[in-house]
């Protein structure tokens, strides 16, 4: 039986990231807390991993614009943030990446849930536009650490 989103959720934010989504990757060992490049190259990806990250990166394309000039309403975060929720579950349950790719990728997934969870208003309204920034943050740090063909960073405002 898979774990249930919320759990998944909880245990990214929670535990240490060589713990989350244990029964498919327990390998014994917590994650590094910092983005590394394997050997000076980028971390392979898989399809869904790249199928996923596509999705996010067009939710907070069309999300930050209205986020950063404040025009973003509720409804418009709540919907990034099941976007992000659903494609992050995607992504944990279809993960095939070679252990430290995916340990590097759990760094990752971390930033994007913490995001994902201001930009549902759990820290209050006023910093929902916050969740979106940080969630782009770690779209583009994914872009910089992991073999993803054709990805383009998404351009932060200031």
């Amino acid at each position: 039986m898979k774990p249930t989103l919320p759990l998944l959720l909880a245990i990214a934010l929670a535990a240490p990231m060589g713990a989350f989504a244990a029964d498919a990757h327990d390998h014994g060992k917590a994650a590094p807390h910092k983005l590394e490049l394997n050997a000076g190259k980028k971390w392979s990806t898989d399809d869904a991993l790249r199928q996923g990250m596509t999705t996010i990166h067009a939710s907070v394309s069309q999300t930050l614009p209205a986020a950063h000039s404040g025009k973003a309403k509720a409804s418009d975060y709540d919907a990034f943030g099941q976007t992000v929720s659903a494609q992050i579950a995607y992504i944990v349950e279809n993960c095939k990446l070679d252990p430290k790719a995916d340990a590097q990728l759990h760094i990752i997934v971390a930033d994007m849930s913490e995001g994902m969870e201001i930009a549902q208003g759990k820290q209050g309204d006023k910093k929902r536009a916050s969740g979106v920034v940080k969630v782009a943050q770690a779209v583009n740090a994914y872009g910089k650490y992991f073999d993803h063909a054709g990805w383009k960073a998404i351009q932060m405002p200031h």
